[in-house]
């Protein structure tokens, strides 16, 4: 009964996850333009757009049970495709986003255990 209960709130923190960061692209451009990759630059308000679009739309696929499959890889095919950004934090050095400052460390964390914890999160979501 516990774990089911667990699965549900995780489940339900997923959503939310997504619903938030679609909607903060809309909220705060300024905390995500500067991070898209200078060879992006051209589209980056687009990018951040199109980013807040997927995520919001992609929260509320996995709502019903007949396009949670759907929403998962989705999700998973969007944080593949924001690698680039990751490696481009690793290059760019010492930067600040918001009132933190983004090391190289905090940046391969962020790539290397950040991203495959959403990716294995959103995976467990299409089992749910």
């Amino acid at each position: 009964m516990k774990i089911k209960i667990v699965k549900q709130i995780l489940f339900f923190l997923l959503i939310v996850f997504y619903l938030f960061a679609g909607y903060n692209h809309f909220a705060n451009p300024s905390f995500y333009i500067p991070i898209i990759p200078p060879y992006l630059a051209d589209w980056a308000k687009e990018i951040n757009i199109l980013s807040g679009i997927a995520e919001i739309v992609l929260a509320l696929l996995l709502i019903p049970k007949v396009t949670r499959s759907l929403a998962v890889k989705g999700i998973i095919l969007m944080l593949i495709a924001f690698i680039p950004s990751h490696i481009y934090f690793i290059q760019k050095g010492d930067f600040m986003l918001g009132s933190f400052t983004i090391t190289p460390l905090l940046s391969c964390v962020r790539l290397f255990v950040g991203q495959p914890i959403l990716i294995l999160w959103a995976w467990w979501a299409s089992k749910f």
